[in-house]
């Protein structure tokens, strides 16, 4: 009824398909099938425009479709946006990984690793990889305070105690070891290192090497406070990034999007949801609304 509607009952719609979880969504989008005998996406596509459409073809998506989706449109055709390509690989968990190269692989009969190879060079190119390689370790009940301070030493001893950077080194631990052992690094780290991490990232490397490394330990750090972060800055930039904004909030929304408006109000004293409304308008304001939900 909200598609065929003269004039389209985007309220309708916004509030349908945000309340929903996913699976629920493929199945409102199967028996729409059956009881209208058209496709539901093209039919969404014929009745919306603009940022609203952006987003509610996002939610079609399964959360792993969209970001190898995401993926493959920063890569595909002219230039790179190394932007997404950073925030996606840097900051998704190993088992989001393995998902999004098998998924990847399923959607666009290609290889994740082999287009990253095709698209990015020198060491930005081997610490993407190294993440698409998905070596990382798994978290292990039992603390080895031996490996941590030789990890500690060994990021120190490769970085800001010579002149220069053993990148390798940087990527082979980053990328190999468990999130709970690298926080427990760069804690054991600051014993070493006049910098901490993220100080030694900045005065060592460059470019979106640093931006890669940088988003890493953010999200080793604390990962909802980094999507809190990034939103913030998103939304109060110039020319509201709203790339951005629909990229976090739709890839975040059935991950951990609640947490994220909690670490986004205790570290910005005021909510995502108070934001949203005095940076964004109209239809697409209500349906980043309606995925965050009512301020807890």
């Amino acid at each position: 009824m909200a598609i065929k509607t003269k004039g389209v009952d985007e309220q309708t719609i916004i509030d349908i398909l945000t309340k929903r979880t996913y699976a629920q969504r493929r199945d409102i989008a199967f028996a729409y099938e059956r009881k209208a005998k058209k496709d539901m996406i093209s039919a969404l596509k014929g009745a919306l425009s603009g940022s609203l459409e952006t987003v509610i073809l996002g939610l079609m998506k399964s959360t792993t479709q969209y970001d190898a989706t995401e993926i493959r449109d920063s890569i595909k055709g002219l230039g790179t946006d190394e932007e997404t390509l950073i925030e996606i690989l840097c900051s998704r968990s190993n088992e989001e990984l393995v998902e999004i190269k098998r998924v990847y692989n399923e959607m666009f009969k290609k290889d994740l690793d082999k287009d990253v190879a095709g698209d990015t060079s020198g060491n930005f190119a081997k610490l993407l990889l190294a993440l698409v390689e998905t070596k990382r370790a798994e978290p292990s009940g039992i603390v080895d305070y031996e490996k941590i301070d030789d990890d500690a030493r060994a990021l120190y001893d490769a970085g800001v105690k010579i002149k220069g950077t053993d990148v390798a080194t940087w990527i082979s631990i980053m990328s190999e070891r468990s999130v709970p052992h690298l926080q427990k690094v760069f804690q054991r780290y600051k014993s070493y290192s006049p910098y901490d991490m993220q100080e030694s990232i900045v005065k060592e490397v460059k470019g979106d090497l640093q931006k890669s490394f940088l988003v890493l330990v953010e999200c080793f750090e604390n990962k909802q406070l980094f999507f809190a972060k990034r939103l913030n800055e998103a939304m109060k930039s110039k020319g509201a990034k709203e790339k951005i904004v629909t990229r976090i909030i739709v890839s975040r929304c059935e991950v951990d999007l609640q947490k994220i408006c909690s670490e986004y109000k205790a570290n910005f004293g005021q909510s995502l949801q108070r934001t949203i409304t005095e940076h964004t308008k109209g239809d697409y304001q209500k349906v980043l609304l309606g995925l965050c939900g009512p301020e807890q």
